[in-house]
């Protein structure tokens, strides 16, 4: 039963290949474009309206230098909500579920605002590990613990996108399966479970969006520190 659980979780395979790569390219064709007619459609409108609201959001507090990510942050956000999203469907795969995927769109993305605060503002940069004003005794302890901090990030953004989805993925599941397992027995209380599992959809639909903005937005977090 515990396997049964967590097989939803593995990377599916077609005559010995990864599917995972057609997975994370899917959401891609769902956005849609600006086409040559004068007036595009609701869909499009919707996009384009949400995705500038979206980056109006973020990239406010960031200074002139840092608007240079603003596509590939947005590109980054809608690539994970698409992701989230479509791992909702039924007989469908979350690539996001993968703490591989996750460590590899979060350590670059970390590495690269670490890397551009070095080389625009060094002094300040490395001046973020000794807090102004801390006691002599105190400095060896405090670079080290601010040095662990800031090598933790990528790995609590991997981590906490990998566990909120996967965690509601199983509690579905697991709903799912109490409520076959009940209804010949028990119709009314697995009607009551089944409204349970309707909102609980509804709450990992927002967990979806939310969880994508978060990563974006500690991102965006840690490149206004360094530009």
């Amino acid at each position: 039963m515990t396997l049964s659980l967590f097989n939803q979780f593995s990377i599916p395979q077609f005559m010995g290949i990864p599917l995972i790569l057609p997975a994370i390219m899917l959401p891609a064709t769902m956005i849609f474009m600006a086409s040559n007619r004068l007036l595009i459609n609701r869909i499009s409108n919707i996009q384009i309206w949400l995705i500038k609201t979206f980056t109006k959001q973020l990239m406010t507090p960031i200074n002139y230098k840092g608007q240079k990510w603003t596509m590939t942050l947005m590109s980054l956000l809608m690539l994970l909500i698409s992701m989230n999203l479509l791992g909702l469907l039924p007989y469908t795969f979350t690539p996001t579920t993968q703490l591989s995927m996750n460590m590899g769109l979060a350590i670059p993305m970390w590495l690269a605002t670490v890397l551009t605060g070095l080389r625009n503002q060094t002094s300040i940069s490395i001046g973020h590990l000794l807090p102004e004003g801390t006691p002599p005794p105190l400095i060896p302890i405090l670079i080290m613990i601010e040095t662990i901090s800031l090598f933790i990030r990528p790995l609590a953004l991997g981590v906490r996108l990998t566990a909120n989805l996967t965690a509601g993925h199983l509690l579905i599941q697991l709903i799912s399966m109490a409520i076959i397992t009940i209804i010949p027995t028990l119709p009314t209380t697995a009607l009551i479970t089944f409204m349970v599992l309707l909102l609980l959809t509804l709450l990992e639909l927002a967990v979806a969006m939310i969880q994508a903005y978060v990563f974006i937005l500690l991102l965006s977090l840690y490149l206004q520190e360094n530009v």
